[in-house]
């Protein structure tokens, strides 16, 4: 799990650079979430970690608070999400979250995307399967076992912790996200997490090397200049 995490990490981090629109992106996605969950995110622990997550990244409070306002009124847009999956250069495996409020444009953006990098779009689930959808929880300390009692006190059924270097990652099905956040709080206080996400995590990795790098950094960019789309995963490994 630890190598493919640090291979998705060195992505996050490339691909939040190419990221031109950052603020729409959480705000679309606050929206949603608090949509779903209420607007209050002492009640909707995802909400939470999103808004500190979007702090974190620098998006001004007022566009926060926006999202926020929209997502409690009456009307507004009607974002649904929506996954694509597909296989990019050197045949290596994209998954794509979007959240859309035209299905039939976000589609046809995303497959230009693909065929602009000699890529194809396959059908729902012909990727996914080889990835681990997984919440994902990351804050400093070093006492693992601490860590995984109080998981299993609270009934989470935990992935996988690894300790490395002061720090605690702890990885559990993504249907587990809420729950594991919510006995850490319970465990250790209000601690900073690292890392506070939800992502699909490879399995294996593919070599993506030769022509083909450019390619796939084309790809990338492509996808991430869309406003639809919220997240790219993959798991190339670029062989330099």
């Amino acid at each position: 799990m630890g190598r493919a995490f640090q291979n998705r990490k060195e992505s996050m981090a490339k691909t939040a650079a190419a990221k031109t629109k950052v603020y729409s992106k959480y705000g679309r996605e606050i929206y949603v979430c608090a949509k779903q969950g209420g607007t209050d995110p002492a009640g909707n622990l995802t909400l939470r970690g999103l808004i500190e997550r979007a702090k974190k990244d620098q998006v001004p409070s007022h566009v926060i608070d926006k999202a926020l306002d929209k997502a409690s009124g009456v009307g507004g847009e009607d974002f649904s999400p929506a996954r694509y999956e597909g296989f990019g250069p050197g045949n290596c495996m994209v998954i794509v979250d979007c959240l859309t409020d035209n299905p039939n444009r976000t589609f046809g953006d995303v497959r230009g995307c693909f065929n602009k990098a000699k890529s194809k779009l396959g059908t729902p689930g012909s990727v996914s399967h080889m990835f681990d959808h997984c919440a994902i929880l990351a804050f400093a300390g070093d006492d693992e076992e601490a860590t995984l009692e109080a998981l299993m006190e609270a009934d989470v059924d935990v992935t996988d912790i690894e300790n490395e270097e002061g720090h605690i990652t702890v990885f559990a099905p993504h249907t587990e996200y809420a729950k594991a956040k919510q006995a850490l709080l319970d465990a250790f206080g209000e601690i900073e997490f690292e890392v506070d996400e939800i992502q699909f995590v490879p399995q294996t990795t593919t070599p993506v090397e030769g022509d083909d790098i450019p390619m796939f950094e084309k790809l990338l960019d492509t996808l991430n200049d869309l406003d639809d789309v919220q997240n790219v995963y993959h798991n190339a490994e670029i062989v330099a």
